[in-house]
């Protein structure tokens, strides 16, 4: 696919731009700068690939797609008795569908806008969180939370916060799945054209060894890895995730950067984390 270089670079001035902003605002004004940022994302760069991809031929299939895939790593976390919450349901494509396969859905965004005009299943409500971090749902009362491409949009102070929410809204028992990209072949927003470290509005990218210590900090119990892809994953054990990221560590920048994007360390480094409450 043919880059356009201008419109690249100008994007990714805009958004390092709108992303320093975030990191260095002070927590009350992030409560509403999240939403302020990205509307402004979106009105100052046109040529956003969010806003191509849903102009393109096929995008409802490739959406499809995309959830059938995340079903096909739910689905053995989940019951006909399960109470599931979405963070960050975005279109609520996911939660729709997820729906007759649970006892109940809460979906939780920070607005609505894009969740469109079909009736939600009966068993399935969306719930607004005006600062993205607190989750509007009774605490204790979820079996299985998820989250897909979130945390790294987080500033870092919020992500920690984020996560002792979605802990308290667990039962005990309950699990969290969460799947963000790893820092090893990042940066995965625009900035990987730029820089070696993600300056865009990835406000952070984490390893297997700072995303099992968050998670641990946040009072969960256990913290299970997955490695896999395109909807298909199986258990693999953390010391043999942590061991490759300090491999990596070890090897010269691009070296290093050219084994993390092979098919196969993505496939182990690509963080689907099972946190245990």
């Amino acid at each position: 696919m043919l880059v356009d270089k201008d419109a690249l670079l100008h994007h990714y001035t805009v958004e390092r731009e709108l992303a320093e902003r975030l990191r260095k605002a002070p927590a009350a004004q992030r409560v509403t700068l999240y939403t302020e940022v990205y509307d402004e994302l979106m009105r100052r760069v046109p040529q956003h690939p969010q806003l191509l991809a849903r102009a393109a031929p096929g995008w409802r299939e490739r959406r499809e797609q995309s959830v059938e895939m995340q079903l096909a790593m739910l689905e053995r976390f989940i019951t006909p008795h399960s109470a599931f919450l979405e963070v960050g349901a975005g279109d609520c494509a996911l939660s729709r569908r997820i729906a007759p396969r649970v006892k109940r859905v809460h979906a939780v965004d920070v607005t609505d806008s894009v969740a469109g005009k079909e009736p939600f299943p009966l068993n399935m409500t969306l719930a607004l969180s005006l600062d993205g971090i607190q989750m509007p749902v009774p605490d204790g009362g979820i079996d299985v939370a998820f989250s897909n491409q979130l945390m790294e949009h987080l500033h870092p102070e919020d992500a920690e916060h984020q996560l002792r929410a979605i802990f308290r809204s667990l039962a005990p028992g309950g699990m969290y799945f969460c799947i963000t990209p790893s820092r090893f072949y990042g940066p995965c927003d625009v900035s990987q054209y730029f820089d070696e470290v993600a300056t865009g509005l990835h406000l952070r990218e984490y390893g297997a060894r700072e995303l099992r210590a968050l998670l641990l900090d946040a009072g969960f119990s256990r913290v299970r890895f997955y490695a896999g892809g395109r909807g298909r994953m199986a258990p693999v054990p953390y010391a043999a995730v942590a061991a490759f990221e300090s491999l990596l560590e070890s090897l010269p920048g691009r070296l290093r950067k050219r084994l993390a994007r092979s098919a196969p360390a993505r496939a182990l480094l690509g963080l689907r984390v099972a946190a245990i409450k």
